[in-house]
């Protein structure tokens, strides 16, 4: 497809688009109210940044297992069942982390959601069904609204929760109550979008190393495999260290990370409802693949030189009180050390939160944009019956940097301090912007 074919765009079919952005909408929520607070399990039950990094990686290692399967299931069995599954066993692991009483039990349940928690990547694939090349960059972010306003009301309903009650497992447990509406939008709401007419009664069920390798070995659509790869694994680097950032940085506990998150769920909401689709029209999904990747970079940039400056209402004797306070047993409230360094009450003010704020526009707006494009370019490179397994081989991709990322991004901050992998990424993400000015030229190279 021609940069000028997307200046004509077929209408997204409403009625079919809407359950799907609901489903993803409600499951989302469930994510986002303990995503914010995600460092903060951790680091109450003592963990150091090392560890801290090792429970954000735990749900991203046990994708890379499930997701290919599931997508390659959802291709064989249709969407709704695997997605009906997959919702379930992320209300189960929402349930396992609210009664969790160690660290490995938290490690744990992100690994159950992990397995079987392809909800995102198969919704993603029943939207490439109802669309085609021309809506099809608009109709993947739907996905990305529903994020942004997941990422909107969670936090919120986190905020909420926390002040209630200092325990965190009132926010998993609301999760997990959101997590089973979602189930029941699924159930009632969504119609099946791959009938049994095209699913083929000879597709495989796994995204075998032979298959893997066919697709990596397609000029364009293995560039944009390794480039969806690539950029992932700076991107959650940033994402998996953000929260541990703003708390040695700037004191911020779960409160402030949820408004931070409020904050970026705004600018994703407008940018996937607003803005979006006429940039994918006006610069089609090659040139918006490098926009995404120029404004990470800039992003990136901006968040390694934040002040370290805590916000005006910081004190380190009450954040520490907070974080062992939140650290509970079945009995009592258990007193240790924490595995990292607080700021101290010295230089609080806004200049840190403020720079902060500035930093995460460019960074929010190229992660709205950088996924719907390259994976809209990747199925344009395949057939409608293999939609499930290309966009299941992309989510697998992106779960393997995902897995690694916050382990990579955590050994920096511990060794390096806390601006280190952000100036890093922010290196390496201008070289892939750099890189995906040769897209049209890989691209006209395909031979799929």
């Amino acid at each position: 497809m021609t940069d000028a074919a997307v200046n004509t765009q077929t209408p997204l079919d409403t009625r079919r688009v809407l359950p799907i952005f609901l489903l993803v909408f409600v499951d989302i929520l469930g994510l986002t109210v303990i995503l914010p607070l995600l460092h903060i399990y951790a680091a109450a039950f003592g963990a150091a940044p090392l560890q801290i990094a090792l429970v954000i990686a735990a749900f991203p290692l046990a994708q890379l297992v499930g997701v290919p399967l599931m997508g390659a299931l959802s291709d064989r069995y249709g969407r709704k069942p695997l997605l009906l599954i997959s919702q379930a066993t992320t209300c189960i692991s929402f349930i396992m982390l609210g009664l969790a009483t160690s660290l490995e039990l938290v490690i744990l349940s992100r690994l159950v959601d992990g397995l079987f928690g392809a909800n995102l990547s198969t919704a993603q694939a029943a939207l490439s069904d109802i669309t085609d090349e021309t809506n099809r960059t608009r109709g993947l972010g739907v996905t990305g609204a529903a994020f942004g306003l997941g990422f909107i009301f969670g936090p919120v309903i986190a905020l909420l929760s926390l002040e209630l009650t200092n325990s965190l497992a009132v926010p998993a447990f609301t999760a997990a109550i959101y997590s089973f509406v979602s189930i029941l939008v699924t159930a009632f709401l969504f119609k099946e979008t791959h009938p049994p007419a095209l699913r083929g009664p000879g597709e495989r069920l796994w995204l075998s190393p032979a298959l893997v390798l066919r697709y990596l070995l397609r000029p364009a659509l293995g560039i944009l495999l390794l480039l969806m790869f690539a950029q992932q694994i700076i991107f959650f680097g940033y994402e998996s260290t953000l929260g541990l950032f703003t708390l040695t940085r700037l004191g911020f506990l779960g409160r402030g990370n949820a408004l931070l998150f409020l904050v970026i769920g705004l600018i994703l909401v407008t940018v996937q409802l607003r803005f979006i689709g006429r940039w994918s029209a006006r610069l089609g999904d090659k040139r918006l693949a490098t926009l995404a990747l120029g404004l990470l970079a800039l992003g990136l940039l901006l968040t390694a030189t934040t002040p370290k400056s805590p916000h005006p209402f910081y004190l380190r004797e009450l954040a520490e009180r907070d974080l062992l306070s939140a650290r509970q047993s079945t009995a009592e409230v258990l007193i240790g050390d924490l595995g990292i360094d607080l700021p101290a009450n010295e230089n609080r003010g806004l200049a840190g939160v403020i720079w902060l704020l500035v930093a995460i526009v460019p960074v929010s707006i190229g992660a709205g944009l950088i996924r719907p494009a390259l994976n809209s370019l990747i199925t344009q490179r395949v057939s409608g019956g293999e939609y499930g397994r290309a966009l299941g081989l992309s989510s697998a991709l992106v779960s393997a940097a995902n897995a690694c990322a916050p382990l990579i991004a955590g050994l920096i901050f511990q060794e390096l301090g806390s601006s280190a992998p952000f100036v890093i990424g922010a290196v390496l993400m201008a070289g892939l912007c750099l890189s995906s000015l040769l897209l049209p030229r890989w691209l006209r190279r395909d031979i799929g």
